[in-house]
């Protein structure tokens, strides 16, 4: 075994220790002629202790920043100039090498995935996918067949039985077509383990980091039910508009170099794959075939059903040994047949020719409650319990006749039951009920004669934003596009207000959702809802968030299940316009709402901050509001619309406060950057830079005559700013903490002045002097205002209170 290097170190020294020791007991003795030898051996011996040392030293420097954490290791110059940015570099690497560390035991997320009970055959494609997916290390496979052939149980008894070899198993189902940028979120959100994903990243640098970890672990993902992003019936696997993001996804984890697997169900081929695939490539797909007569045989059997070997084999070639195909006629042939193959095979049903016509059949001998239950699956769209399904239905119904029903439905493979006793369907009957369900309703609107109607809500309005959204893209759009192919818009609304005024006029005898899926409609529909009066009726789950309802009647109406207020992140920001026709509001959710008039009528919400609105100033005219974020962005809208008219970028760090000009045509805005900015409002050009405050700039307010600009900040400072030339006029001490209020006096000769020194101090304008000091708040002052004519001014704190005072006398009135 080769010494270390600390080894040799020690040796050296201890060797130049010994021989030194040696010179000093030598001198003057009868050896003393060997102290020049030994004086030269132990210059040599330093020397080299020095030397060692020296380029130890050296090669611990160099090789700081010649190891590299990815696939590229980049040499590098180090000079005093690239020190400190390659140190920084090292630092990163080190915090993405923990990001992306193994984890201490397999994590798994099964999601929506079912527990198979019972399983047949498929020895041969287990195997096969074993294969590519453990020894030839694919990185995309695809599990491909038509509804009902066992795409999702396979998949789900393959990940059971190789989720060992993999550091992480996630699995998600894309049966109710979720957004890209949500499943990216949900992966990376498991994948690193963080409470709350990143949301202002694109869809390409989400697949960038996503790919990253399935670099560093080896991770199994599992996405059921692709053909719900995929557009139906398309020979070339194209994706539906908005979904091709998933395109990108596919093609990205099929092409890049990784240690993961990404498994896909589906009913039709993406194009991705058909691009990708081959015999010895990395991504590869399955077709799934019907059950032999064997495998086929055993469901049979488990059902209960009897018959010879040509009656087995016939019934399962009929269907096409289709595993969900012969789980459904299993119970016809039970109930009708007393479970006689042969005498169902008498009958001369027709051949299998795809499921839908069999789900026809079976749906057709279903009762009224059987149906009303299957619509509220589909509406719920996961795994619910029964309670839930009662809390939904207006016919009353007992929990015991429920379960029975449940339980008659899930022994005719109708319904299915998660181990934890929570019912959902079947990807394909989702999808077969829902549309079952769009066509009822459609046909009872052009009728006007509403029975599902009001028995399902087509939404659930205070249901999460995943399912509720959900539901908008499955049930509530497609049931506008199917109206709007035969009837006119104007048509559609026409006939949902004779519908509201029959429910007004002759109320239904059970109260339901009639009103409120009509009012929804409506909304998607873009209708107006202004003068429509909804009085005395029972809008029940009605979405009504952000919809302008000016001149809308709810009087006496049963508003209980609905939602109309947003719910608010922290409100950061207020600011209502010179004529108080709007309030704007802004907070820690980065958007900002605008109501008109009084009566507080919604009129607008602007989204596009990246980050909390930290304030917002309207322009006299009221024409263009102003805001301000931590995104360190300033962003001008229009009023009359709430489009973005312009951003304003250039600081540095998060923006604290805007005011306009009294003209309108400047907007100051102050931030953490320590600077204050004057921006032109027309052309969004930053005018002038103004760098006095040595701390983060809290509050700015214009002068009346717009010449003069004050500014407060927490280095306990106010400065005057001529607005023309961005000199400062004079600074204005006295406070002893932080300024985080400042405002003019309508005459412009005072300045009011608010302090986390819980003090209100007033200043002469003009000699730039103090003049008296306004005591009484407990807490940080965070806003002043004087009153029209400045006798009053106006003082709000963080000890709760408002404070009004004479400006002449500095009395606290009240």
């Amino acid at each position: 075994m080769r010494p270390s290097r600390s080894t040799l170190y020690l040796l050296l020294a201890f060797m130049t220790a010994v021989i030194g020791v040696v010179i000093i007991f030598t001198t003057g003795q009868v050896l003393a002629w060997l102290q020049p030898y030994l004086w030269l051996c132990w210059l040599i011996l330093s020397l080299l202790v020095v030397l060692f040392i020296a380029l130890g030293a050296l090669q611990a420097r160099r090789g700081l920043f010649s190891r590299s954490s990815g696939p590229m290791a980049v040499e590098v110059k180090i000079d005093r100039s690239t020190q400190p940015s390659l140190l920084t570099m090292h630092i990163q690497n080190i915090d993405e090498k923990t990001q992306f560390s193994k984890p201490g035991a397999q994590i798994e997320d099964w999601g929506e995935a079912l527990h198979v009970d019972s399983f047949y055959g498929r020895e041969e494609e287990l195997a096969k996918l074993t294969q590519w997916i453990i020894e030839d290390r694919c990185r995309v496979v695809a599990l491909l067949g038509m509804g009902g052939i066992g795409k999702t149980a396979l998949s789900r008894k393959l990940a059971g039985q190789i989720k060992d070899r993999f550091d992480y198993v996630l699995w998600r189902s894309l049966r109710n077509a979720p957004p890209v940028e949500d499943l990216l979120g949900d992966c990376l959100q498991f994948l690193s383990r963080e409470r709350k994903p990143e949301r202002r990243k694109s869809v390409e640098r989400r697949i960038v980091l996503l790919i990253k970890h399935l670099q560093v672990h080896r991770c199994l993902l599992v996405l059921d039910n692709v053909e719900a992003i995929l557009q139906g019936g398309d020979a070339e696997g194209r994706y539906r508009e908005g979904y091709e993001g998933y395109g990108m996804l596919i093609q990205r984890i099929g092409e890049a170099s990784h240690r993961s697997c990404l498994m896909l169900t589906s009913r039709e081929k993406p194009k991705e794959i058909d691009h990708l695939e081959g015999k010895r490539s990395p991504v590869r797909s399955l077709p799934l075939i019907g059950l032999g007569p064997l495998e086929g045989q055993e469901i049979l059997k488990d059902r209960g059903l009897s018959g010879d070997k040509n009656a087995w084999t016939a019934l399962i070639l009929r269907y096409a040994g289709n595993p969900l195909a012969l789980k459904l006629i299993s119970a016809t042939i039970q109930d009708s047949f007393g479970g006689q193959i042969a005498g169902f095979l008498d009958q001369k049903t027709a051949a299998f020719e795809d499921m839908r016509k069999l789900l026809d059949q079976q749906f057709a001998h279903l009762s009224d409650l059987e149906k009303e239950i299957l619509y509220w699956l589909a509406i719920e769209r996961e795994a619910v319990a029964p309670e839930t399904l009662r809390s939904d239905m207006i016919n009353p119904v007992t929990e015991p006749e429920l379960w029975e029903v449940l339980e008659s439905l899930r022994r005719r493979s109708l319904v299915e039951k998660t181990e934890t006793a929570l019912f959902t369907l079947h990807p394909v009957l989702m999808e077969y009920t829902t549309d079952q369900l769009i066509g009822q309703i459609c046909g009872e609107i052009i009728a006007e004669t509403p029975v599902y109607l009001n028995s399902h809500a087509l939404i659930k309005a205070q249901e999460e934003d995943s399912i509720r959204n959900s539901q908008v893209r499955v049930i509530l759009k497609p049931t506008t596009d199917r109206l709007l192919r035969t009837l006119s818009r104007e048509e559609i609304e026409r006939k949902l207000n004779k519908i509201l005024t029959a429910l007004r006029e002759n109320p239904l005898p059970l109260p339901g959702y009639a009103a409120g899926n009509a009012i929804n409609l409506l909304v998607q529909l873009d209708g107006d809802l202004s003068g429509y009066d909804f009085s005395n009726l029972t809008i029940w789950q009605a979405y009504l968030q952000d919809i302008v309802l000016y001149d809308v009647n709810f009087a006496h109406a049963d508003l209980s299940r609905s939602t109309f207020t947003r719910t608010f992140g922290s409100i950061l920001a207020l600011a209502f316009s010179r004529d108080g026709e709007f309030l704007a509001a802004g907070g820690t959710d980065g958007e900002i709402r605008v109501w008109q008039d009084t009566g507080m009528r919604p009129f607008f919400t602007c989204r596009g901050h990246a980050g909390s609105i930290t304030s917002l100033a309207f322009s006299p005219d009221r024409s263009t509001l102003a805001s301000g974020s931590d995104d360190q962005t300033v962003k001008l809208w229009e009023v009359g619309t709430g489009r973005c008219l312009k951003t304003l970028q250039g600081h540095g760090n998060w923006v604290r406060s805007v005011a306009f000009s009294p003209d309108g045509s400047v907007l100051a805005s102050g931030g953490d950057d320590r600077t204050v900015r004057l921006w032109d409002v027309r052309t969004g050009q930053c005018l002038k830079t103004l760098q006095e405050h040595t701390n983060w700039v809290r509050c700015v307010a214009f002068g009346s005559d717009a010449s003069v600009l004050a500014s407060g900040a927490e280095d306990q400072t106010v400065k005057l700013w001529d607005v023309r030339t961005g000199q400062c006029l004079s600074t204005l001490r006295g406070h002893t903490d932080w300024v985080w209020s400042v405002a003019f006096h309508p005459e412009g000769d005072i300045l009011a002045t608010g302090s986390a020194d819980r003090t209100i101090k007033l200043w002469d304008i003009s000699r730039g002097q103090y003049l008296k000091t306004l005591q009484g708040h407990t807490h940080r002052v965070g806003s002043v205002a004087f009153g029209p004519d400045g006798s009053l001014l106006a003082s709000g704190a963080e000890d709760r209170t408002v404070r009004l005072w004479d400006t002449h006398t500095g009395q606290c009135l009240a």
